[in-house]
Parts: structure tokens; sequence; C-alpha cells
């Protein structure tokens, strides 16, 4: 278990867990999972780390098959400029390594954006919090438990 499916289970929302082999020589621990799991990458979200205006951090999550787009981020969050935080940062504030982050289950909750892609499918998949190990759910839910709000953040 990781604190990730023990959100999703404490929360009482329905979700599938998905393990697939992990190869660390893989270029894309979103990709790689798309590609293990046969899913289409537009459905495989990945979780990124932000630091707003370099001070506070902030969640992105976003399909695999596209980028951050930090100035929309930025835009939507009414801040000057967002920067990707580093991967010490990243460890530290979220308590998963990177390639696992999911944004459930996190130490401490930050403020989150979900790319509105994600309402576009039944049930999309994000990192369930170690590498090769997803967690299938609907969009709906997993705005409900991160408190999260719907924005065009990824390019």
């Amino acid at each position: 278990m990781t604190p990730a499916v023990n959100t999703a289970k404490k929360a009482g929302i329905r979700f599938q867990t998905h393990a697939y082999e992990h190869d660390s020589a893989h270029p894309s621990y979103g990709m790689e999972a798309a590609e293990k799991l046969g899913i289409p990458p537009e459905r495989v979200f990945k979780t990124l780390v932000v630091r707003l205006d370099g001070r506070e951090l902030a969640v992105a999550v976003v399909p695999v098959s596209s980028q951050l787009d930090l100035k929309a981020f930025a835009k939507t969050v009414n801040v000057k400029k967002v920067a990707m935080a580093d991967a010490k940062q990243v460890e530290r504030s979220t308590g998963y390594v990177l390639g696992g982050v999911s944004p459930l289950g996190q130490k401490r909750r930050l403020l989150t954006l979900i790319d509105r892609s994600a309402i576009d499918f039944p049930t999309l998949f994000v990192s369930a919090g170690r590498r090769g190990l997803e967690i299938e759910l609907a969009a709906d839910d997993l705005l409900k438990l991160l408190n999260a709000r719907l924005a065009e953040i990824a390019k």
C-alpha cells in the first residue's frame, strides 16, 4: 500500500490499481506507464510540482503526452512566475520519489490544478505513489479528493 492508495481507500471512491514492471532505462516514466498498460498517453497524467513566484509550491497534473504550460499556470493562479521545483523540493514536499509522485497522499496538501482534458475520459490514470504502479479513477473523484481546480495548463 502507498499513501495514494490509502487516500483513495479512506475516501471510499471507486478506483483500480495497475502494476507493471518498471524499466529504469526508459526515458519517460509516464510514457512507460502508457505503453506498458496499453493506455492512450492522453489518459495517463503526470504530477509535477512547481514553485510560485519563487516561494510556495503547487501541483500541476497534466497528460504525459503534453507539457505543462507554465505561463498558463501562472495566469490561472494569479502569480507572476511559475518554475519547476527541484527534485529535492519535490521529494521532501510530497514524500514520493521522482517517477512515483502521486497527486494523492502527499505529505502536505498543495494548491493543485488539473488539466481540463482530464474530464474528457470516464477515468484517468495517475501514479499510485511508486514507479510501476498507477491508480485509475474518475476525474471528478480526483478533483474532490485534492480540492483541485480544472484549468487549461497543458500545451
